[in-house]
């Protein structure tokens, strides 16, 4: 069995313990966001396409919103960037992003002591139980570091 044979079973599966028809689109945007995570809606729709062409924008657009209130995806914004989805749910992972070409990661939940996680309520607040951080670390790839060329070193007078 494959694994492409595998997740489609899993995900029918959930779609049948939230009440949904199993349908080649939902199917069709499920193996889309799998196979290629941190994707926009556009880029979903194009690799969706690619087994099912007839699909159309509305449909890939209702079926993401529809998958993202079952959690079954998870839909996050980075800044300057359109909505991205991944089907990694039900796990509290947070994303670095290349500031310099786009490209996301998943970075696991910060370990140890994390002050920034642990808010300071201030004396006009109402404090809540805190249930998931959302994180989002930014910087430069390894890749994009690697292309950045150094500035010149101005030649030493003697």
């Amino acid at each position: 069995m494959t694994d492409h044979t595998t997740d489609q079973q899993a995900w029918a599966a959930a779609l049948h313990a939230h009440g949904r028809r199993v349908t080649k689109q939902r199917l069709a945007v499920l193996a889309a966001v799998q196979h290629h995570p941190h994707s926009p809606a556009e880029g979903i729709l194009a690799a969706a396409r690619e087994e099912l062409p007839e699909l159309t924008a509305q449909s890939v657009y209702v079926v993401l919103s529809d998958l993202t209130d079952l959690q079954m995806l998870r839909r996050f914004e980075p800044p300057h960037s359109p909505a991205l989805y991944e089907t990694r749910v039900g796990d509290n992972h947070h994303h670095a992003v290349c500031i310099s070409c786009g490209r996301v990661e998943d970075v696991d939940c910060a370990v140890g002591h994390a002050p920034c996680l642990t808010p300071h309520w201030d004396q006009n607040s109402k404090p809540m139980t805190i249930q998931i951080a959302d994180v989002l670390y930014q910087g430069i790839c390894q890749d994009c570091q690697a292309k950045q060329q150094l500035p010149k070193q101005p030649a030493t007078q003697k």
